[in-house]
């Protein structure tokens, strides 16, 4: 099957060089970090993650998104799922893969990667995260190509691969979950400090995943001659609402326990990620204008998938353009305001501004490039699949 994906038009091999370059770029910016050391990055003794943690922890949740779309159709056996279904197990296996990578740009010499293996350490929240991280992606992998395979023969797939279908329902809710847990564990950060954190990965996760999920059948509707069907678009429109409505309300229970309490650790952070927040006669506002951009983000999209399903007219223009929207505004949230919020604000109740260096979004650019690069490769195989079997 990998054939396929030595395939396509001039549209399609111009995307992959683009991003060849993107990658090219990426690389060279972490062979400088490599011999330079973490000194390139705007990180520092109170600010240890910065942008890499950030994607990371976004992109954690994008990988666990696939679930919605692998639980309605293996437990449920919701048919209309049917040709979505690999998609999401594709999406995982690069999100992964770019949650490893910015794993290893964050430690900086990558042979500390292997000090989790060799001498391995249960009670780390990191050794978990690894574990299920591994895990998951294994899993993706053999379900994923196992189930092409046999789709292309035309055969119903083996017994025994549905197994692997099964337990990777609960790896998907786990690399998440030990995910917050990492943040909810570090009592010296308030803002983290807080058992709803891992409900609230969640439930981001649940729009976001799918949300970029819709976002690639729309685009492969249009250049690959691939439809994924009007009913699954919808149903996963409908997911995708509950789920960032979920995530809203989580996100409103936080300004409850800040502002009602009067915390400071707590309400700081949050006067400083939406508000600004003034400190020994200076004014701090770095990430407001990305924090109003995510509520502003999903307010927009939520309403124009609520207008599309009253007046039922969910056409592919609306429908990408809320999930676009979606997709950003999680990403502003997740992506770059929870990770840096809990941090900026230390303990010691100081301010430290943190801003990533033309280096860190070099390589934060590479890896994202060298993500949809594997996607695009692993969709170029399912759509070559689909358009065999239909032939």
């Amino acid at each position: 099957m990998i054939e396929k994906a030595l395939k396509g038009k001039p549209a399609y091999w111009m995307w992959l060089a683009i991003l060849g370059v993107f990658i090219t770029i990426g690389a060279v910016c972490y062979l400088r970090q490599f011999f330079y050391g973490l000194g390139m990055t705007g990180m520092g003794r109170d600010l240890s993650w910065g942008l890499y943690i950030s994607q990371f922890t976004f992109l954690v949740g994008v990988a666990a998104g696939g679930l919605m779309l692998v639980l309605p159709y293996y437990v449920h056996n919701y048919k209309a799922f049917g040709r979505i279904t690999i998609l999401g197990e594709f999406l995982a296996i690069s999100a992964i893969l770019m949650c490893l990578m910015f794993i290893m740009a964050d430690i900086g010499q990558p042979l500390r990667g292997l000090n989790m293996m060799l001498y391995p350490t249960p009670n780390s929240m990191l050794f978990w995260d690894m574990v299920v991280l591994l895990g998951y992606l294994s899993l993706n992998i053999i379900c994923g190509w196992v189930i092409l395979t046999h789709e292309r023969k035309q055969v119903k797939p083996p017994k025994w691969v549905y197994f692997f279908v099964y337990l990777s329902l609960p790896f998907a809710v786990s690399i998440h979950t030990v995910t917050a847990m990492l943040y909810m564990g570090l009592p010296g950060r308030h803002f983290w400090l807080t058992a709803i954190t891992a409900p609230r990965f969640l439930a981001s996760a649940f729009a976001a995943g799918p949300a970029l999920i819709v976002l690639a059948c729309l685009l492969m509707k249009r250049v690959a001659n691939f439809d994924a069907g009007k009913e699954a678009i919808n149903k996963v429109t409908t997911i995708i609402m509950y789920a960032a409505i979920i995530n809203a309300f989580f996100v409103a229970l936080e300004f409850f326990v800040g502002y009602y309490s009067q915390i400071p650790g707590h309400i700081h952070s949050l006067q400083y990620l939406f508000f600004g927040l003034e400190h020994h006669g200076e004014f701090y506002n770095n990430l407001v204008p990305f924090l109003w951009a995510f509520v502003l983000f999903c307010a927009a999209g939520l309403g124009l998938l609520a207008y599309g399903k009253i007046k039922d007219k969910l056409s592919d223009g609306l429908v990408g353009a809320a999930c676009a929207l979606i997709f950003l505004g999680l990403y502003l949230d997740k992506g770059l305001g929870f990770v840096l919020g809990g941090l900026v604000v230390t303990p010691l109740h100081e301010i430290v501004e943190y801003y990533p260096t033309a280096n860190e979004i070099g390589i934060t650019l590479g890896i994202w490039a060298t993500g949809f690069f594997v996607l695009t490769l692993l969709y170029k195989i399912a759509i070559g699949v689909e358009h065999e079997v239909e032939g």
